[in-house]
């Protein structure tokens, strides 16, 4: 095995994340396609023999990817937010407050994402975001505890134990099903006009009210603090103690992994009572997925640091991850036009199969429109655009500093 030189070039390391952040996105268009968007349906009149190819892709493809491309994304949005203030720390300028008009401006493009699809997360992250400037004041002890009692969803547990033992209360955990309904329906059956309103309607109470139910109002601030937490640590960078990390990481992991999925698996079949049921399900689920982001992530990198600056395959994904933000939201635009009754409305005629090549289709044209957009300008259009108003206003002595921050 090659040795690991542990003085490695800054942009070693961002370059890893870059990729690792392209492969989060890669992972996001699958799973986004394989449920049409949020337009659940299984197409009737398939071969049997293809409807047994289908049920093996979407059940071994969520079992993999399911919640963890999510959260690898958000990893990697704390880690970003720490070089951010690293770097404009060494140049002396404080960056909290132009974090906070950043994540205002990241809730605008929400909104925009809003539009076109009923499942944005920006919103979710934006808000979470404003955690990690009181955060990045605090030890990395402290913030180890948070991360650690946010992932345990502590709000899941405390209605799990006065549930049982108050069997006659009742919460189902579904406050965003009216709204999901409603954008179903009009996602099957709505023109363009009437899909863009119930989007910017029904669909942002609907992601919104589900990320707060399913406890991703937790698990994403835990994982923001925890990308942090990496980068303080360096453990992006290509280096021995960074090898040595992830392999404990990739340990703990595949440890955790085990019982967490046979609780997640086969307790709720023993439990009576559904309220009981539906919190153990969502504090299970969120633990079951940072054990197996736990995994993903540590083996990408481990496959990283051993071939010195990555394998071909996870290179080629640098520029896919470098343009996030903009190759997240039209990844969406596509994706719903091409399976709400609005575009193509392939929702009830494409199976596992055939979303698995549509997403290897979108996401390819995306990663070639990305390498062509990259060698002309610095980052993406959106990200463009998200850098020069979070800097608007400033004085023409700062930029040096947006440039090095940036």
């Amino acid at each position: 095995m090659t040795k690991i030189s542990n003085l490695q070039p800054e942009g070693s390391r961002l370059a890893a994340v870059d990729a690792l952040r392209g492969w989060a996105l890669f992972a996001i268009v699958i799973l986004h396609c394989l449920e049409h968007y949020n337009l659940f349906c299984v197409p009737q009149g398939l071969p049997s023999w293809l409807q047994t190819i289908d049920t093996a892709i979407f059940d071994t493809t969520f079992f993999i990817l399911g919640g963890n491309a999510y959260a690898t994304f958000s990893l990697l949005f704390g880690f970003s937010f720490f070089i951010q203030m690293r770097n404009a720390r060494r140049r002396g300028c404080d960056f909290r407050a132009r974090f906070a008009l950043r994540m205002l401006l990241l809730a605008g493009f929400a909104l925009l994402h809003s539009l076109f699809y009923n499942g944005d997360i920006l919103l979710l992250y934006a808000f979470c975001g404003l955690f990690l400037i009181p955060a990045s004041s605090c030890s990395n002890r402290t913030l180890i505890i948070i991360s650690a009692l946010l992932m345990l969803q502590p709000v899941a547990w405390i209605k799990v134990i006065y549930s049982s033992l108050n069997p006659g209360y009742v919460d189902t955990d579904s406050l965003f099903m009216p709204f999901a309904m409603a954008a179903d329906q009009v996602g099957r059956n709505g023109n363009i006009m009437e899909t863009l309103w119930s989007n910017l309607h029904d669909g942002i109470l609907y992601s919104n009210l589900w990320q707060i139910e399913s406890g991703r109002i937790f698990l994403t601030p835990a994982l923001f603090i925890t990308g942090m937490l990496l980068g303080r640590k360096n453990y992006f960078a290509v280096t021995e103690e960074s090898a040595r990390f992830w392999k404990k990481v990739l340990t703990a992991g595949l440890i955790a992994s085990v019982p967490l999925y046979c609780l997640k698996s086969h307790i709720p079949a023993l439990l009576d009572n559904p309220t009981t049921t539906a919190y153990y399900n969502v504090a299970l689920a969120r633990m079951f997925n940072v054990a197996t982001t736990a995994i993903l992530v540590s083996g990408f990198m481990l496959l990283w640091i051993y071939r010195g600056s990555g394998y071909k395959l996870q290179r080629l994904l640098i520029p896919y991850g470098r343009m996030s933000l903009t190759n997240y939201i039209t990844q969406s635009i596509i994706g719903v036009s091409v399976f709400y009754h609005c575009g193509l409305g392939l929702y009830d005629k494409t199976g596992a199969s055939a979303c698995i090549a549509i997403a290897i289709i979108i996401a390819t044209i995306q990663l070639i429109w990305s390498r062509m957009w990259l060698r002309r300008h610095r980052q993406g259009p959106l990200e463009y655009i998200w850098k020069k108003l979070t800097w608007l206003g400033s004085d023409s002595n700062s930029q040096k500093i947006r440039n090095f921050v940036a």
